[in-house]
């Protein structure tokens, strides 16, 4: 079982606490990606796990194992983690093989003991799994960055590690090399049966490849959950900007309905973290994702909309084209600006009269501190 528990967790340098009673589970054989703003503290949860770093109180527990607790640190070599790093860090004297050999005798060989394993059938496999297998006898100055991280990976799976922890993998690599590798390691851990966390930066990356998704500021974990559920219904309206798009207007809530300067929408209160949602005729804050917006030409026909929905008129004043789709601002008439999210196929050209919708129903929070 590969299982991983952290409760409670609280860590600091110095005298000053980075980590503030940080919960998380990972099911067994399921991928974690964990996102935040720099200095949050991913990074620091990452090197705690990995046994790093000393927590000040808290449990970390790995499959059956309790690794960290009260009056217990466990090495980490004792561990059964595997570490692939942003730089790949792969030892430059070592060949290809070589460096994955090195990973399997779990920080406890040499560079000679490294040479004797190259050959082994499990490295031969693991270079396979990662297809490179025909670049074994190569050093790491003539691999290209996508092929150094394979490596790495490769090297981290060699010791047979019920964890992988990823520390910005592919942060240094260009957009394209960057998806296709994080879609192989994606189906690589799933091939290995082993339980992955991921740190990055990239919120589309975490929602595109991950099983679980943990949202962090300040030390605290905001909200941990699917993909879907931390997109979809965000627990503050901060979780909300950070993971997407958002527009954010204020309104009154009535029932299941909350009245905008856009209109009467459907809506949904959300609770806060103590379980509390917005009070019945309370102000609150409504987020509206782009894809919610409706955007058509003023002099297009129009489209049945529901009795309540409310249309109003305004001018495309930026377009942001990305192929597949594209992100409109458009001004409405007492100067709010919306951000639209349109097909291709609905693609309006800047200066243009349009008219505008959200199709509901909106999330409500109580209104924002933080």
């Amino acid at each position: 079982m590969s299982r991983l528990e952290v409760r409670d967790l609280t860590v600091g340098y110095e005298g000053a606490p980075v980590l503030h009673g940080v919960d998380v589970e990972v099911p067994e054989r399921e991928l974690l990606a964990i996102v935040g703003p720099s200095g949050c503290g991913k990074t620091t949860l990452l090197r705690t796990i990995a046994g790093l770093l000393r927590a000040r109180s808290g449990e970390i527990r790995i499959g059956l194992r309790m690794v960290t607790t009260h009056g217990i640190h466990l090495a980490p070599e004792k561990r059964r983690i595997g570490w692939v790093p942003q730089d790949a860090a792969l030892f430059p004297h070592l060949t290809v093989a070589e460096n994955v050999a090195f990973g399997m005798l779990a920080g406890r060989g040499s560079s000679r003991a490294a040479r004797r394993a190259a050959g082994s059938d499990e490295v031969r496999r693991l270079l396979d799994l990662v297809d490179l297998g025909p670049l074994a006898a190569r050093q790491p100055g003539q691999l290209s960055g996508g092929q150094a991280q394979r490596v790495a990976l490769a090297r981290a799976l060699a010791s047979g590690p019920e964890l992988v922890l990823l520390d910005e993998p592919f942060g240094a690599l260009d957009p394209m090399l960057r998806a296709e590798l994080r879609a192989s390691v994606r189906e690589l851990l799933r091939a290995e049966g082993v339980t992955g966390i991921l740190v990055t930066h990239d919120q589309a990356e975490a929602l595109s490849i991950a099983d679980r998704v943990a949202v962090m500021r300040g030390g605290q974990v905001l909200q941990l959950g699917t993909p879907e559920e931390v997109y979809r219904s965000p627990a503050t309206p901060w979780v909300a900007g950070f993971v997407g798009d958002a527009v954010f207007l204020t309104g009154v809530l009535h029932g299941d309905e909350v009245v905008t300067g856009l209109g009467r929408m459907r809506a949904v209160p959300a609770a806060d973290a103590s379980g509390q949602a917005p009070a019945d005729g309370s102000e609150v804050t409504v987020l509206v994702r782009p894809e919610e917006v409706r955007v058509r030409r003023a002099d297009a026909p129009s489209v049945a909309t529901p009795a309540d929905e409310v249309e109003l008129d305004g001018i495309v004043t930026e377009v942001e084209y990305t192929g597949h789709d594209a992100m409109l601002v458009v001004a409405l008439a007492d100067g709010q600006r919306l951000r639209a999210r349109v097909t291709a196929s609905g693609l309006v050209p800047r200066g243009s009269e349009v008219r505008v919708s959200i199709a509901g129903p909106v999330l409500a929070y109580a209104p924002a501190t933080d």
